[in-house]
This record gives structure tokens, C-alpha cells and sequence, in this order.
């Protein structure tokens, strides 16, 4: 069992923490046995050699920021949020990519989780907005971001390229002031630490 140390936000069942390299098998073997459950939708890394190029991309890019959902009770990886393409200025947002693993789903472990890296998003890394853009038929992605309280912003026709193919999105989006005014509801919980000034002066946007 893992210790509950290294959480940089904690609810009542999940907390979150960065990925680290000594997360590949877990995280690969989670990711093979929830091919059923990921596809068509999304393809997370399988094999240690994918994984590493995964999270090297991760945490060289001062522009994303992973985090994994892990349970409290014991440490094990419940799915996973990562924040994309962060653009800093007057912009100040953020792109979601997420994916919850077969053992986790249904139990709210996933809604959890996204309530803490919207606060840990729009607090600690001091962004304004984040979107999510994902496919019509994909019903529990839709699902997981309208109970976090996000809203549908528009349609984006031949949006990404996923499996071969431009696919069409729906954008879906949060902005701090629609936190703050209880549109999405976040986790009791411990709050998030103190700000890592050095960090965030670095990657924060």
C-alpha cells in the first residue's frame, strides 16, 4: 500500500499528484486492461517505452501539466487529467485530455478528481479557463465535465485527428468566475498546498 504523501490536492476518497516514471506499470497495465473502455475515444501509453515518451513530453513541457487520480485508501491510480497547451497573457487557459481506468468507473472517482485540478488550475497554476473538447457520441466524457459544471461553447467540425480520422467535437469550457459563483462544485477535502512560487513563476500560466 502506498502512503498518502506526495498529494497536491486531496477530496474525500481521491487526491492528486504529477506522474513520475515509476508509475509505468501500473499505469500501463490499467491502460491495456481498459482498451474496451478507452476506444474509440482515446489511446494511453500500454508499454513502458510509450509511457516514458508520455510523461518525458509531460514534464519537459512547461505548457502541460499531468496528474493522476489516485485513491486515498491506497494509492492506486483511479485514471488520469492532464492540462494542455496552456497559454499565458491574456488568454489563460488551459485544453483538458483525461481518462478514467475500468476499475474506477462509476464510483465518482473521476468527478472527484476534476473538481481538484479545476481548483488546482485556476489557484495554484493561476489560469482563467479551462476547455474540454470531446466527441458527441462520447457520453460519459460528456457527462463528466457537465456534472463538474462545465458549459457547451460551440461545435468544431474535423477538430482532431484520433484514430486515423478528423474527428468533430463539442467544446465544453469553465472560467474561475463561474467557480466562484458555485457553477462547479468542488470536494471537501484538505486544500491545496502553498503555491510552489518557484514552479509557478516557471510553468504556471
Amino acid at each position: 500500500m502506498r502512503t498518502r504523501t506526495g498529494f497536491l490536492s486531496e477530496g474525500p476518497r481521491v487526491g492528486i499528484r504529477h506522474f513520475t516514471r515509476q508509475d509505468a506499470e501500473e499505469f500501463t497495465a490499467l491502460a491495456a486492461a481498459s482498451r474496451p473502455l478507452h476506444a474509440p475515444w482515446l489511446f494511453p501509453p500500454t508499454d513502458a517505452g510509450a509511457y516514458a515518451t508520455y510523461v518525458d513530453r509531460l514534464l519537459g513541457d512547461p505548457a502541460r501539466h499531468g496528474f493522476l487520480v489516485c485513491e486515498l485508501t491506497d494509492g492506486r491510480i483511479a485514471g488520469f487529467i492532464n492540462i494542455n497547451n496552456v497559454v499565458e497573457g491574456a488568454f489563460l487557459s488551459g485544453t483538458l485530455g483525461y481518462g478514467a481506468f475500468a476499475p474506477a468507473v462509476g464510483r465518482g472517482l473521476m468527478s472527484e478528481g476534476l473538481a481538484l485540478v479545476v481548483r488546482h488550475a485556476f489557484t495554484r497554476l493561476g489560469l482563467h479557463r479551462l476547455e474540454a473538447n470531446i466527441q458527441p457520441r462520447n457520453e460519459g466524457s460528456i457527462n463528466l465535465v457537465r456534472r463538474a459544471g462545465f458549459r457547451l461553447e460551440g461545435y468544431s467540425p474535423d477538430f482532431l485527428l484520433i484514430d486515423g480520422a478528423w474527428r468533430d467535437h463539442e467544446r465544453w469550457a469553465i472560467t474561475k468566475e463561474m467557480t466562484e459563483r458555485g457553477a462547479a462544485p468542488l470536494p471537501d477535502g484538505k486544500p491545496d498546498r502553498k503555491p510552489d512560487r518557484k514552479r509557478d513563476r516557471r510553468s504556471a500560466s
